[in-house]
């Protein structure tokens, strides 16, 4: 491992610039955003959607995604930053969530519900699971709330018990409210119909370390959780890996088969840091040395989508035979991450540089310094994309967030 601290040190204004400014972006951009123009002062709870042109549907659907989300990055913007206004937005979305997603009678919580707060899609999405378990967890960690614990704990118990796959391993993708089969098991209509995901499994290990970090503060022993994480970080390493291209495969059949050929390289570097994240927390030093090496290589795969202006592309397939060129926001956020990751963890320098050219393409085209957040992305053409949402089902606080939040906690630890 580098001397840490002579390469910070080397890079001590740097990084207290990129700190400061990742800062402000947050504050006064992305939060900011959401308080001013979201919430519902009628109905309770924020509205479902804006559009990428700016106008308020205020009869949209709610997301349990975006209301998950929503819980997530202001209880961890007030656990960070501690300002009063995050945790007082944390808890009218947990009191919302609680009122009209969590599922009374069958447990685990609904996929959407209307403006009014009555179920719509009852379905029960395991990558919804996720998130909100995700959100409650962040909350407790905020907090010490103990209701938000338990809501955590029953969800992962939940996942487990409705999820795992006794046979192979893994979680499949979805089930009827009463948790019997669903014959069309995908997470939106861009996505193919298979019962398992990288995505769902990356949206699995996400919350399972962090509930593991915040019973670990908490002083709660988990042993079952601890193995889960270990379990589903070996499946990424055996299943989902790409041992060929170094890419996460997409799609899966029941038994692993592979099913997808498309490179997706948002995902790949986002689960080179959160695979990374979750081997830290667990601290079993065997798994860690097995998984530093696949962070880089994963980290090294993704770079296929980078771009000569220092963005990344959304997707594309190995051969070359198609590529969308969209810069989405939530790449280009997830991407400053791993690469910083690469350069905190591994000392490279050369991914510091790739971290701080996304920056600047997010800062020169992506963030709405007019009305506030992030376009949903620039096109390949280099036009802004207002066809999809600004705020919505999916366009959610949380990768710009989290990208703010961890860069202002990791260049804390380092002076």
């Amino acid at each position: 491992m580098p001397a840490k601290n002579h390469l910070f040190l080397s890079n001590e204004t740097l990084l207290h610039t990129l700190c400061r400014e990742v800062r402000e972006c947050l504050t006064q951009n992305i939060l900011s955003f959401w308080w001013d123009n979201m919430l519902d002062t009628e109905r309770g709870g924020w509205y479902g959607q804006m559009t990428g042109e700016g106008r308020i549907e205020k009869n949209a659907p709610r997301g349990a995604i975006l209301y998950a989300r929503l819980l997530w990055t202001f209880s961890a913007a007030y656990r960070v930053l501690g300002d009063s206004a995050y945790i007082n937005a944390a808890r009218l979305t947990k009191d919302y969530i609680l009122e009209h997603f969590i599922d009374k009678e069958y447990g685990g919580t609904f996929w959407s519900v209307t403006a009014d707060g009555q179920p719509l899609d009852t379905k029960k999405q395991f990558y919804a699971q996720g998130f909100m378990l995700y959100g409650f967890s962040e909350y407790a960690r905020a907090t010490g709330d103990e209701e938000a614990m338990r809501i955590a704990v029953h969800l992962f118990d939940i996942i487990e018990s409705r999820a795992w796959d006794h046979d192979y391993g893994g979680y499949i993708e979805a089930c009827a409210r009463d948790w019997q089969p669903i014959a069309d098991m995908r997470l939106s209509d861009k996505d193919e119909n298979y019962p398992k995901s990288q995505n769902t499994h990356l949206h699995i290990i996400e919350p399972y370390t962090n509930l593991l970090r915040a019973m670990r503060e908490a002083r709660i022993n988990n042993d079952e959780l601890r193995m889960k994480v270990k379990d589903i970080i070996e499946i990424f390493c055996t299943h989902i890996l790409n041992p060929k291209t170094h890419h996460l495969d997409l799609f899966f059949d029941m038994n692993w088969t592979r099913r997808s050929t498309t490179e997706s390289y948002g995902h790949d570097i986002e689960c080179s840091w959160l695979l990374h994240e979750a081997a830290l927390v667990l601290g079993d030093k065997a798994v860690l040395n097995k998984v530093e090496p696949i962070v880089r290589d994963v980290a090294l795969a993704s770079e296929k989508g980078l771009q000569p202006d220092g963005s990344m592309i959304y997707e594309g397939e190995p051969d070359g035979s198609h590529f969308d060129c969209d810069r989405h926001w939530w790449v280009q956020a997830e991407a400053v991450v791993g690469f910083f990751n690469l350069y905190q963890h591994f000392g490279d320098e050369k991914a510091l540089g790739k971290a701080l050219r996304l920056w600047r393409y997010i800062k020169d085209r992506l963030i709405d310094h007019e009305h506030g957040e992030w376009y949903w992305s620039i096109c390949g053409d280099g036009s802004v994309n207002l066809d999809d949402d600004h705020a919505g089902f999916w366009k959610c606080p949380y990768h710009n967030g989290r990208m703010c939040l961890e860069l202002i906690e990791r260049i804390g630890t380092m002076f």
